[in-house]
């Protein structure tokens, strides 16, 4: 009784009597949208990898992979913070460097009269981070053993216990064992590499040595580096391709002549893009360049440039941070569908202008609207709280301007794009068309239900169609396959209008008026 996949047995061909099982996988495809909540920023750190995105999901992880908080531009470890504390748990951080960047190291010594280097450790990624490694060899837990032991300050040390050999060999064991690990019993080191040096001789136990040498390389780093480079090689921003994200955040970047680059980009991977003017670029000044620059697109969002405030407690100190940093984070921490727009931003603790008491005017925040822009201001139309005061991106376009349309765009565009693979080779039959018809839907309708979409009036909220009046046999002749979809999304409040009528004359009538 042969049983084979659906497909793989010609039953138009069989000649052997029998019974023949064909397996056919069910016909309602199910389909989970892609995740919404990914947060990519780019900046200078520490410690960690560079040019190649890391996920960061906790304090602990922001620490162990990248360092602490520095107080300087572009740096990831605060904006990471920033992020964090606003809900934005699942980072990609791209770390980047102006190439001066250099790994601590150490060497080893053997305890010869005339000692020579027995291996020379390295710290397994560059920054000053690095410098607070150190190495010790002492005697080993079973006899006539080793043990190394590597500590980074504030983490748990990392022990190679067990190291055995003599002379060259015990040199040769001990850097095998941090590059490798020891078997079942640790994995590779975490923290260094090691390169045996030219000792035959035994050890000197007993004393740390400590590593020196390692610098970040961010002193020479401007808004170009963190943008990068695309290619076999990728580099900054570019370094994000293909990882999922939604929402970026090149941290600290204002160079206007960037933001054609970062918008392509951003429309290129359905991403959604932030970035601000430099610190206290007015509204207008922000808004004459992002018109020079020529970007007019619902891919990216630009601020003005009014910092602010936050309470560094690594540092001590309240600090003046990019706007973009706050405002990206809240926006990946929400559902799609949802607007930035007079949510609270719960850490921000001061702007420029609230510092100067000049709170936006009315007017004022009219011509932000009007200049294609957002801003982060206090008080917000919910109350006294810092929010951003348009929950617009940088489009022109009425229909398109809003951040729910971005998001909701890149969301359904995406999950569509990531679940129909399959179909891809297959012959177009009626049952493969009504498969993909029916979980195109099914997916709709579960955000309607979820109020992600709809028709508040009562419409409908989406159609799909595919079927042979959208793919005349011409068109199926050459291979193609065409759904057409729309979707309604339901629209954001931006202006909610009260008429009162009241007065001892008023005559007050009550109808029951449908919603």
């Amino acid at each position: 009784m042969p049983v084979y996949p659906v497909g793989q047995l010609n039953t138009a061909g069989l000649q052997t009597p029998g019974v023949y099982i064909q397996v056919i996988p069910p016909k309602t495809r199910v389909i989970n949208g892609v995740p919404t909540d990914i947060y990519g920023q780019v900046g200078v750190a520490s410690w960690g990898p560079v040019n190649a995105p890391t996920l960061v999901g906790s304090p602990t992880d922001a620490v162990a992979l990248f360092g602490t908080q520095q107080v300087r531009k572009y740096d990831l470890a605060s904006a990471i913070a920033i992020g964090i504390q606003l809900g934005a748990s699942n980072q990609r951080i791209v770390r980047v460097t102006d190439g001066t960047d250099t790994a601590a190291s150490v060497k080893l010594m053997d305890a010869a009269a005339t000692p020579a280097v027995g291996v020379t450790l390295t710290a397994l990624y560059s920054g000053v981070v690095g410098n607070t490694l150190s190495a010790m060899i002492a005697a080993g837990t079973k006899p006539n053993s080793f043990k190394l032991v590597l500590q980074r300050q504030g983490f748990a040390p990392e022990i190679f216990d067990g190291l055995t050999g003599t002379g060259a060999a015990f040199w040769s064991n001990l850097a095998n064992a941090v590059n490798s690990g020891l078997s079942s019993v640790r994995g590779p080191s975490q923290l260094v590499t090691a390169t045996a040096g030219a000792s035959t001789a035994a050890p000197a136990l007993g004393s740390a040595v400590a590593f020196a040498g390692g610098s970040d390389g961010a002193a020479g780093v401007t808004d170009a580096t963190l943008i990068g480079q695309d290619g076999m090689v990728r580099k900054g921003m570019y370094a994000l391709r293909g990882t999922g994200v939604q929402v970026m955040n090149l941290v600290e970047v204002c160079d206007a002549t960037q933001w054609p680059g970062i918008a392509a980009f951003c429309a290129a991977e359905g991403i959604y893009g932030f970035t601000q003017g430099s610190v206290s670029a007015s509204a207008q000044t922000v808004s004459t360049a992002l018109a020079t620059a020529g970007v007019d697109t619902p891919y990216l969002k630009v601020l003005v440039g009014d910092w602010v405030y936050w309470q560094d407690a690594v540092n001590g100190q309240s600090r003046l941070m990019a706007p973009a940093s706050f405002l990206a984070a809240q926006c990946a921490a929400q559902a799609p569908h949802v607007s930035t727009l007079n949510k609270p931003i719960a850490n921000a603790t001061g702007t420029q202008r609230m510092a100067q008491n000049q709170p936006y005017s009315g007017a004022e925040i009219g011509s932000i609207v009007g200049g294609r822009l957002d801003v982060i201001a206090n008080p917000s139309p919910g109350g006294s709280y810092y929010a951003g005061q348009t929950g617009r991106n940088c489009s022109s376009d009425p229909t398109r301007n809003g951040d729910n349309y971005t998001r909701m765009t890149n969301f359904i565009a995406l999950t569509l794009a990531g679940a129909f693979g399959y179909a891809i080779g297959q012959n177009q039959t009626p049952d493969l068309r009504r498969e993909v018809k029916s979980a195109i839907e099914t997916f709709l309708l579960n955000l309607q239900r979820q109020s992600m979409i709809g028709n508040v009036n009562g419409g409908p909220a989406f159609s799909v169609k595919l079927d042979k009046e959208n793919n005349p046999d011409d068109r199926v002749a050459l291979g193609y396959m065409q759904a057409d979809v729309q979707v309604k999304y339901l629209s954001v409040i931006f202006y909610f209008i009260v008429n009162l009528e009241a007065g001892q004359s008023v005559t007050v009538q009550v109808a029951n008026n449908p919603r």
